[in-house]
């Protein structure tokens, strides 16, 4: 099996002491997001880790493909 790849590059992916802290944050000053240099450059990153992750499922398709004609 291959290493799994998310496609979550654009969210954030708070702790859960950041997610209790946060209702008392109500300005929003803890929340920090993934940046890039660029609108260019993030958009680039994003869709990368979404390709990566269609990869990802044709090689999982292909893997139960191949296990089931070994059966």
């Amino acid at each position: 099996m291959f290493k799994k790849v998310q496609s979550d590059f654009l969210f954030s992916q708070p702790s859960y002491a950041a997610g209790v802290g946060s209702t008392l944050d109500l300005w929003g000053q803890l929340t920090e997001y993934n940046s890039s240099e660029t609108g260019a450059e993030a958009d680039a990153n994003a869709i990368f880790a979404d390709w990566a992750v269609v990869g990802q499922d044709i090689a999982n398709a292909t893997e139960q493909c191949l296990e089931r004609e070994t059966v």
